[in-house]
C-alpha cells in the first residue's frame, strides 16, 4: 500500500471514501495554475489512456455517467414510443435518462443471487417497441455479458452496458469496456477511481465518436474561420480538465486499488458470522471488482434500526439501492409492489459496509464483530 494510504480513524469508518495521492494534488495544482481549468489537454490525455485501457476504442469523457447515459440513448436514437429493458434494482439514474429520452423503462426482475437483472426473464419483456437493454453491474459484479448479447442479437437490440461500478471487472476473462456495444463508467468520488465527479462512454467507431461530442456538447461544430454551426439538441456534459486531471492519477492505481478491495472483501468472508441469517455476495474473485461489500439483512432486523446502531458505534452503512418501480415516480406511472419480488426483499434489506482501500483488516474486523452484536440483540 502507498503512503498516503492512512489509517482509518476509529472515530468514524465511513462505507467508502477515496484514496487521492499527494502526486496528484500536486498535479491538480499545476492544471489551476495554468489558467485552463475546463476541458483542454487534460481531458484528452485522459481520453487517450482510458481508450488504450479499453482495447483501443474510442472513448470519451463526461461530467458524469449520467450524462454518458443519456447521450448514449440519443446516439442510439431513443425516443417516444420506445422501450428500454432494465434491472428493476439499481440507482434511480438507470431509469431516469430513459424517462427523459422520451422513452419507457421495462423492468425486470433480478437474479436472487447476483443482484442483476436475471437474463433467463428478458425475453417476456421484449415487445415490438423495445430498442434496447440496459443491464447494470450491481456492486461491479458483471451482469451476464454472453446471455444478454444473445438476446440483443437475436432481437436486433442495442446494449448500454451501465458499467458506473465495474471499471476494473471482467467478463470471461475480458475487461468491462472492452468488447460490447456502448458502455457507461462513473468516476465518481465513491468509485474505485474517481475524478470527483465524472464518466465516460466507451463508443464502437470513430463516427459515433464524433456525434457522441456533439451530444456532449451543445450540439456545436466549431469551424477553422472562428465560425460554428449546431447540427443537433446537444447537453452539456463536458469533463473538465480538473477532473480529468484527477482521473489520471487514479487510472494509473486502478489495479492497487481493486487488489486492495479483494483483499478486504476476503477478509470480510474468512471473519463474516455466517450463522446471523444475513445474505453475502456472491464470493467471487474471478470478475468482479469488489466496488461494495453489500449483505442483505435477515427479516427481523429493520435496516433504518441496523444503519442507527451501526452509526452509534462510529461505522458508516450505505443503501444501494431500494427498488426503483417503489420510488414515488415510478409508482406513479403504475407500478406497483409484489411486480418485482426479488428486486423488493433485497432492495427492501440491502446495506452497504465499509469497503475502500485505505482501510486495514482490524477494521473488516470491527465491522464484523460490531454487525454480529447488532443482530444478535434483534
Amino acid at each position: 500500500m502507498s503512503t498516503e494510504l492512512k489509517a482509518v480513524s476509529q472515530d468514524f469508518l465511513p462505507f467508502t471514501r477515496p484514496s487521492i495521492d499527494e502526486a496528484t494534488i500536486s498535479a491538480v495544482g499545476d492544471v489551476l495554475r495554468s489558467g485552463w481549468i475546463t476541458s483542454g489537454p487534460q481531458v484528452r490525455e485522459f481520453e487517450s489512456q482510458l481508450s488504450a485501457y479499453c482495447g483501443g476504442r474510442p472513448v470519451r469523457a463526461m461530467s458524469s455517467a449520467t450524462g454518458a447515459m443519456e447521450v448514449a440513448l440519443a446516439l442510439a436514437g431513443i425516443g417516444p414510443k420506445d422501450e428500454v429493458i432494465t434491472a428493476a434494482l439499481s440507482w434511480v439514474c438507470t431509469a431516469n435518462v430513459i424517462v427523459r429520452a422520451g422513452a419507457k423503462p421495462v423492468f425486470v426482475d433480478i437474479d436472487p443471487v447476483t443482484r442483476n437483472i436475471d437474463p433467463a426473464r428478458i425475453e417476456a419483456a421484449i415487445t415490438e417497441r423495445t430498442r434496447m437493454l440496459l443491464p447494470v453491474d450491481l456492486a461491479g459484479l458483471p451482469a451476464d455479458r454472453g446471455r444478454i448479447y444473445e438476446i440483443a442479437r437475436k432481437h436486433s437490440l442495442r446494449v448500454l452496458e451501465d458499467a458506473a461500478q465495474s471499471m476494473g471487472s471482467n467478463w470471461g476473462g475480458v475487461r468491462i469496456g472492452v468488447s460490447g456495444d456502448l458502455v457507461s463508467i462513473s468516476f465518481h468520488a465513491n468509485k474505485n477511481i474517481t475524478s470527483a465527479e465524472g464518466g465516460c462512454l466507451v463508443l464502437n467507431d470513430a463516427e459515433e465518436a464524433r456525434r457522441c461530442e456533439l451530444w456532449r456538447l451543445q450540439g456545436v461544430e466549431r469551424f477553422p474561420d472562428g465560425g460554428y454551426d449546431a447540427t443537433l439538441p446537444g447537453g452539456k456534459h463536458n469533463l473538465t480538465d480538473i477532473a480529468a486531471c484527477i482521473g489520471v492519477g487514479q487510472l494509473k492505481r486502478l489495479e492497487e486499488f481493486n487488489q486492495r478491495r479483494h483483499a478486504l472483501a476476503r477478509r470480510y468472508f474468512e471473519r463474516f458470522d455466517r450463522s446471523l441469517g444475513c445474505e453475502l455476495p456472491p464470493e467471487d474473485f474471478t470478475h468482479t471488482n469488489w466496488h461494495m461489500f453489500q449483505i442483505v439483512l435477515p427479516r427481523q432486523m429493520q435496516r433504518a434500526d441496523f444503519i442507527r446502531a451501526m452509526h452509534a458505534v462510529g461505522i458508516g452503512v450505505g443503501v444501494h439501492y431500494p427498488a426503483i418501480h417503489l420510488l414515488s415516480f415510478y409508482r406513479a406511472m403504475g407500478f406497483k409492489p409484489g411486480d418485482f419480488p426479488h428486486a423488493e426483499r433485497i432492495g427492501a434489506g440491502i446495506a452497504t459496509l465499509p469497503l475502500f482501500p485505505a482501510m486495514r483488516e482490524q477494521d473488516v474486523d470491527r465491522v464484523c464483530a460490531q454487525v454480529a452484536r447488532i443482530l444478535n440483540r434483534s
